[in-house]
């Protein structure tokens, strides 16, 4: 096992990687920006180091910087977190080439995974279902206009290096194609550096389901079973829960077997998750993997008591997983809500603010994941989350009600969040019964603010 881990991350998921490095002995060393000397992470640390001014570019994206203070308070290993450079293929060879372990994949791995359309084509290879579309990348608007009429409007023209809905179009007429074509490249450049265009066919308001692996160096992969991420707003997660009511035990076992697959597929190490979407008629496609930890991942551990984090250390330090897909049992029903500060009332503008008061729920299958604190300067530097509620119970329903209950319990004075509206969709009928899509909160959104349609 390592001695010492550099810590390239800030807010919750920082503190997350502290407490499980702490548990298995290692002694961890987390960096901060100006704008974050306050910060928990920092407080909490045995060492810490600054690394530069409040932007990104200039603290948590600053390879040099961080790849010095690793080496500076002699860390043998470097963990990413998930956002800034998680999913960095350059920084993960930096730290391989100064023989620092990188607590993730290969930068090989995470560039072939990175890049949508060649995971797409090697899912093909592989005969894991990928939604019909391009076999590869699209040159031009007419290879695409020919593409689309073949499998149907509506389509998505995606960058193949793209994420978070950026470098992506809806197509719903030919006439339309060629300008959001344009569209599309001109915001991948912008974005990613890389104008790469794959076309997709729109599977309308599919389940967004998605499957946590682990892998090792050894030969070993697994799935953790999945999590339904569908409650999406602007294809940002808000309420994700564990195991999905559409998923039967056939279902279930056909796609863990695919994200196996895929795993294998792309010799893949560490832990990750391949995200499927499944239509109204219940088939399933590969859309993406993730080549890191996700901000969900405590609803997986919830269900199957597994440390994620501590899987990471163990694989990146060349252990074997402790567990086997056999030992991999899913118990009860979890569900994660994520509390943004941003103003549902003001189409989610992002909030900043000094914490005032705050207050966590507690009781039996509780889990809360933040950095907040009384006096707490939530900074607008950086991503909105401010906290992860997480609860575990015997059944979904039972899940539901003590969410609820969380949440009427959680203070947060100082700023406005999302807490209220994520208790709003735990009282939705339609949420309640499972009967929801990544459409949800497009449809639902305006009624459940009591907004009218006109208004």
């Amino acid at each position: 096992m390592f001695q010492r881990v550099l810590i390239a991350n800030r807010g919750e998921i920082a503190v997350r990687i502290m407490r499980a490095c702490r548990e298995l002995g290692v002694e961890t060393v987390s960096v901060y920006s100006q704008a974050d000397a306050d910060a928990l992470h920092v407080q909490l640390a045995s060492q810490a180091v600054c690394i530069g001014p409040a932007k990104a570019s200039d603290s948590y994206l600053n390879v040099d910087a961080l790849l010095t203070v690793a080496k500076e308070t002699g860390c043998d290993a470097v963990h990413p977190g998930y956002g800034f450079l998680s999913e960095n293929a350059d920084f993960s060879d930096r730290c391989t080439q100064m023989g620092l372990a990188f607590i993730g994949p290969s930068g090989d791995v995470i560039r072939m995974m990175g890049n949508k359309s060649a995971a797409r084509e090697l899912m093909q290879k592989h005969n894991v279902p990928v939604v019909p579309g391009s076999d590869g990348a699209v040159e031009t608007a007419q290879q695409a206009q020919e593409i689309a009429d073949k499998i149907g409007y509506p389509v998505l023209v995606k960058a193949s290096a793209g994420g978070g809905g950026r470098g992506m179009r809806r197509v719903d007429r030919p006439e339309d194609l060629e300008a959001k074509f344009q569209e599309a490249r001109a915001e991948a450049l912008a974005c990613f550096g890389d104008g790469q265009l794959y076309l997709e066919k729109l599977i309308l308001n599919p389940k967004h389901i998605e499957f946590q692996i682990l892998a090792d160096r050894h030969g070993n992969v697994i799935h953790l079973g999945e999590r339904d991420c569908s409650i999406q707003r602007k294809n940002q997660k808000l309420v994700e829960e564990s195991p999905s009511k559409i998923l039967t035990p056939e279902l279930r076992e056909a796609m863990g077997q695919a994200a196996v697959t895929a795993a294998r597929a792309a010799g893949y190490e560490n832990a990750g998750t391949i995200e499927f979407v499944v239509d109204q008629e219940g088939h399933f496609y590969f859309i993406e993997m993730n080549t890191r930890i996700q901000v969900e991942h405590p609803v997986t551990e919830m269900v199957t008591g597994i440390d994620l984090v501590r899987e990471q250390l163990r694989i990146a330090a060349g252990l074997p997983l402790s567990v086997k897909q056999e030992d991999v049992v899913l118990r009860g029903h979890a569900m994660e809500c994520r509390i943004n500060a941003e103003d549902p009332t003001q189409n989610f503008r992002p909030a900043p603010g000094t914490t005032r008061f705050v207050h966590f729920p507690g009781g039996p299958g509780v889990r809360v994941d933040s950095m907040l604190y009384n006096g707490y300067e939530v900074s607008p530097y950086y991503d909105s989350l401010v906290a992860k509620v997480i609860v575990h119970a015997p059944t979904r329903l039972e899940a539901i009600r003590r969410m609820r209950r969380c949440l009427e319990e959680m203070i947060i004075e100082g700023y406005p969040t999302t807490a209220d509206f994520c208790h709003l969709i735990l009282h939705h009928p339609d949420f309640v019964k499972g009967q929801y899509d990544t459409g949800f909160l497009a449809a639902h959104q305006d009624e459940l603010l009591g907004w009218d349609k006109e208004d």
